[in-house]
């Protein structure tokens, strides 16, 4: 299911750790079978993670985790495509890539070569929220990541002649990963229909039309606005210790004078009242069609209820192989060929539950919408039983647990959680709330959101001969299906 979004815990612990796969070699851990033993409790993470701000406002956070002498350093700024104005999409994007044209100290390309030359490696992502950039090297140069990042921080040089250059890039980016994917241009039709008035519409890579009239004053201005040691923080997972990243953070991040920020815009989006359709005509070989619900957000992690249980609903539906839509549409009727459900349940402004999926051949799209719709209405009706919850919710904890053997997934997973709103002391509670989930209350917001269709929006692929020569087969749209692009 190479477009479904997949199941998340509360959209980062699962859903960044997918970013991962594009933008680091480190591989996630394969989910116990279902009749494996109860994963393992989580360690209380947050008793073994430091925490402190610096003077300037820059949180900074580090795990110790001596298995192996290497160490992640990950600095996030709390800007991205939701903070783009109508005319400027897709600055935050352009802006990380101009973050590695250079600086006084460190000219166009030397970054990069200072980090591969000490044995690292490194990347950098936008997403709708935020904006990251990351090294893993070994735990003796952990220093020297850190006096290049925070030079950036304060330092970037934003000439023309590299502007023009990157934004073509960019440019090109887009056309790959959007113009010429089919199932991308859905998507990014989807959400421009699914959301009028809210930011989260915007395509994180920006609109062509946006990326055109960008000028490197545009960036210098966003620039100013946004990177600042109080809209940061750094996180260090890895074979350290916390008291000497902190002076080394001292050192560095600290001599960077912070500025105030722009006052946030809302992200609010007016309630939906009544079905939205969108038809794309795009070269294909297979029709495809993607819908989506209006669903709440995660907001406060003891109080609300419904967005665990909408977890576990996507994962009842489409946690693997066994999930309801695989086994039923795609294995039992045969309908499809590939269908997927995803909720993004951690995000800065409003979300999502979206189903989608690609007919087998004889069959239509309708018929598609229609039984992912059924696979709903059947848990609305009927509930899921208690060892089909059990073994479902089993797989997804321990999935998320296991996943914490990477030092790359605990620095992205403690960095997502800090940049929507919550803490990394949330984590292991978000797990147990997501485990506590019952039948009744996963019926429930099955019954409550699904039922109507005032609050959905469904668009369709229209395949168009494909040219001639092009390659045929499933292309993936890489970051534009909502996750991080580089």
């Amino acid at each position: 299911m190479p477009l479904s979004l997949l199941p998340r815990i509360a959209s980062l612990l699962l859903g960044f750790v997918l970013a991962l796969a594009f933008l680091s070699p480190v591989q996630a851990q394969t989910a116990p079978a279902p009749n494996a033993a109860p994963p393992p409790a989580p360690i209380d993470a947050a008793r073994a993670t430091f925490e402190r701000t610096l003077p300037n406002g820059m949180k900074v956070i580090v795990r110790e985790d001596h298995r192996a002498p290497t160490v992640v350093h990950v600095v996030l700024y709390r800007v991205g495509s939701v903070d783009e104005a109508k005319g400027h999409t897709g600055i935050s994007h352009v802006l990380e890539h101009m973050m590695f044209k250079g600086t006084e100290r460190y000219p166009a390309g030397e970054f990069s070569r200072l980090v591969a030359q000490l044995g690292g490696r490194e990347n950098a992502f936008t997403t709708s929220d935020y904006t990251g950039y990351f090294q893993q090297i070994g735990k003796q140069h952990l220093g020297e990541m850190m006096k290049l990042e925070a030079d950036r921080m304060s330092n970037l040089v934003l000439a023309q002649k590299e502007f023009e250059q990157e934004v073509r890039v960019v440019m090109e980016e887009r056309r790959l990963r959007t113009e010429d994917r089919a199932q991308a241009l859905v998507y990014e039709q989807f959400r421009a229909q699914a959301f009028i008035a809210s930011p989260v519409r915007q395509p994180v890579i920006g609109w062509f039309s946006d990326l055109q009239a960008l000028t490197v004053d545009d960036l210098r201005h966003w620039y100013a606005q946004w990177y600042t040691p109080s809209n940061a923080i750094v996180v260090v997972v890895g074979d350290v210790s916390a008291e000497d990243v902190w002076k080394q953070a001292e050192a560095t991040y600290g001599q960077v004078k912070a500025h105030a920020l722009p006052t946030r815009k809302p992200l609010d989006e007016p309630e939906q009242r009544g079905l939205r359709r969108a038809w794309v005509k795009a070269p294909a070989e297979n029709p495809y069609v993607t819908m989506g619900f209006h669903v709440p957000r995660l907001n406060d992690i003891e109080r609300d209820t419904e967005p665990y249980a909408l977890e576990v609903l996507a994962a009842v539906l489409d946690a693997d192989e066994n999930g309801r839509l695989t086994r039923n549409i795609v294995r039992g009727s045969r309908v499809a060929n590939q269908v997927g459900a995803g909720y993004d349940s951690l995000t800065r402004g409003p979300t999502l539950f979206v189903l989608d999926g690609t007919p087998a051949e004889g069959h239509t799209t309708a018929e598609v919408e229609q039984a992912l719709r059924d696979e709903v209405a059947k848990i609305a009706s009927d509930g899921v039983a208690v060892e089909e919850l059990e073994r479902i919710k089993t797989q997804y904890v321990a999935g998320e647990i296991y996943k914490r053997d990477s030092i790359m997934a605990q620095a992205m997973e403690i960095g997502g959680l800090e940049m929507t709103g919550f803490t990394h002391r949330d984590a292991d509670r978000i797990l147990a709330r997501i485990a506590a989930v019952t039948s009744e209350e996963v019926q429930a917001v099955a019954k409550k959101y699904f039922g109507s269709e005032d609050t959905l929006t469904i668009a369709t692929l229209l395949p168009q001969p494909l040219p001639e020569g092009a390659p045929t087969g499933s292309q993936p749209p890489g970051g534009e299906k909502g996750g991080p692009i580089r």
